[in-house]
């Protein structure tokens, strides 16, 4: 016996057509998904008093960056991976050496290596010495005798009157450790993004069918 098996032409146009939108139903649950992402967590960080710069450093990208795919995806990130992972899990922030956390106020200005300046830096640097204020309600500080200049930094003051002298806050001085509070979800807006993705496909394919 001898079988001839031939494939109809319509139907491989079909197969193909349905494929072919398919593609465009997954790229186009997936771009949703990212948008709908990025959305939740930007809105999620303006509501816990971050500020738009930082729910701003929330990006998303597509991929395929053109054309359509049956394994498109979406990436979400933050260009500030680490304030924004901090913020979501509420971690236990430690000062190095066991010493108190030193936080510069704006009289302290900024540290030549990047990042946060210290006291040691900031005496060395600005030729003074820092003289600790213990308070009973709110954190104690540590502050310079000087002037402020133009910048709002505290300088070593060159008035032999004294004029223009001030005593100026220059860093908060914290415990020790401090917990920083769990202001953000990012998880949970994750989780509903992904779960949304069957649902999107289907709507987005059977909307190229209507």
């Amino acid at each position: 016996m001898k079988l001839k098996l031939d494939f109809d032409p319509d139907i491989v146009a079909m197969i193909a057509a349905e494929v072919a939108a398919g593609e465009r139903a997954v790229t186009a649950a997936m771009r949703e998904a990212g948008t709908e992402l990025k959305s939740a967590w930007r809105l999620q960080i303006t509501g816990a008093g971050l500020g738009t710069r930082l729910a701003n450093s929330i990006r998303s990208q597509n991929f395929p960056r053109s054309g359509e795919s049956l394994d498109a995806a979406a990436l979400v990130w933050s260009k500030a991976p680490v304030i924004i992972g901090a913020h979501d899990t509420g971690p236990l922030i430690r000062s190095k050496n066991g010493f108190w956390l030193a936080i510069p106020l704006p009289a302290a200005g900024k540290s030549l290596r990047g990042g946060r300046i210290t006291p040691g830096e900031w005496e060395r640097r600005r030729g003074l010495r820092l003289r600790f204020v213990y308070r009973r309600t709110g954190p104690s500080l540590l502050v310079a005798e000087g002037r402020l200049n133009t910048k709002g930094q505290a300088v070593v003051s060159r008035s032999k009157t004294g004029r223009g002298k001030v005593t100026a806050p220059i860093f908060f001085l914290l415990v020790p450790q401090v917990n920083l509070p769990k202001r953000l979800n990012l998880a949970r807006d994750a989780d509903r993004a992904l779960d949304s993705v069957p649902e999107l496909i289907v709507a987005n394919w059977v909307g190229e069918r209507c």
